[in-house]
This record gives C-alpha cells, structure tokens and sequence, in this order.
C-alpha cells in the first residue's frame, strides 16, 4: 500500500528563483497539479519572499 500513496504524493524539491540555491522540499498531490509547481516562500540567502519552481 506505500507505493501507491508514494505514486499520487510525490516528494518534490524546490529550488529559488533567485539563483541562490536555496531548496525547500515538499509534496504535491500529482492528480490535482500534473504541472510542475510554483511557491512564493522564503529565502533567507536574499532575506525576502520570492518563487520557488519544482525542479526534477
């Protein structure tokens, strides 16, 4: 049963739009967003809030 709640809920890496490298890891529910992901969250490197885009 862990592998078919592992194929619907991904785990996926976040990596700023910043350039900085800063990464933030989440999961995403893959039925409801089969595009890759975009979050406004923190980045402490540049100390504001900025895009986060799923990277694969």
């Amino acid at each position: 049963m862990a592998a078919k709640s592992a194929a619907v809920r991904p785990v996926v890496k976040m990596r700023s739009t910043a350039g900085t490298g800063t990464t933030y890891v989440t999961r995403k529910n893959r039925r409801n967003d089969p595009d890759r992901l975009v979050l406004r969250k923190y980045d402490p490197v540049v100390r504001r809030h900025v895009e986060f885009r799923e990277e694969r």
